[in-house]
């Protein structure tokens, strides 16, 4: 763990305490930081999982990597029962101040506090990139949902035409540090952020882990030319 005199950032080797602390030093302007920096995109992409999973009044669906809640409350416009877990306890103290009425848990992605078949859907946003084993939180995420139950994972991707994709690079690594000193409060987590973006699988990549887990069904969709992308999966 590297410290600043802003916070901490984690390594890419992922330890949870780490990720803990980065996402508690992240946690006061965690949604703002989060909007100026996908120019508003990530209301469009919390709205596309939400309508990816099909959710009907009266299931249950569980959010993981919740931070604050923002995902879990857009989740529950459906009408299902939506409940958020998150290991960040200080994302999850700054979601109970701004969302009180939305159900938050304290929960690693590898050991839920759930019991087997518990929810008709789970889905987890911008936090599957930052467990340590991928296969066994997907693994975890099958093990709490029902026979025939749906997964969606909205991560960042690769995008797909070349020369955008050198453009988004740019901007990952020499823009959004910048942007991000001017309204984080942890700016040095965003360096992180852009390392573990462009150490993460591209689109077939985090299929091919997805079915290995266990899923099946597995396909994807590609939002805002690719920088991030739904994996689907039915649970067997």
């Amino acid at each position: 763990m590297s410290r600043t005199p802003q916070g901490q950032r984690a390594s890419l080797d992922k330890q949870p305490h780490e990720v803990a602390a980065m996402f508690d030093g992240v946690a006061a302007r965690y949604d703002l930081t989060n909007t100026v920096l996908s120019f508003g995109q990530d209301r469009f992409w919390r709205r596309a999982t939400r309508e990816a999973l099909g959710l009907r009044p009266g299931e249950r669906v569980l959010d993981v990597g919740a931070g604050t809640g923002v995902s879990t409350e857009e989740l529950a416009q459906s009408g299902a029962y939506a409940v958020g877990a998150d290991l960040s306890l200080g994302m999850l103290y700054a979601g109970k101040r701004r969302r009180p009425l939305v159900p938050l848990v304290a929960g690693d992605a590898l050991r839920l506090p759930f019991a087997d078949a518990s929810f008709d859907a789970v889905t987890i946003s911008f936090a599957l990139r930052n467990v340590v084993d991928t296969e066994a939180a997907l693994r975890e995420l099958a093990r709490v949902t029902r026979p025939g139950g749906r997964l969606v994972v909205c991560e960042f991707s690769r995008p797909v035409n070349p020369a955008f994709r050198t453009v988004y690079l740019s901007y990952l690594m020499r823009s959004l540090p910048a942007v991000a000193r001017a309204v984080s409060s942890n700016p040095d987590a965003y360096v992180y952020l852009a390392e573990s973006i462009q150490a993460w699988p591209d689109q077939a990549g985090l299929a091919a882990r997805i079915g290995a887990a266990g899923w099946g069904k597995v396909a994807w969709r590609n939002l805002t030319g690719g920088i991030v992308a739904l994996h689907r999966g039915i649970r067997p």
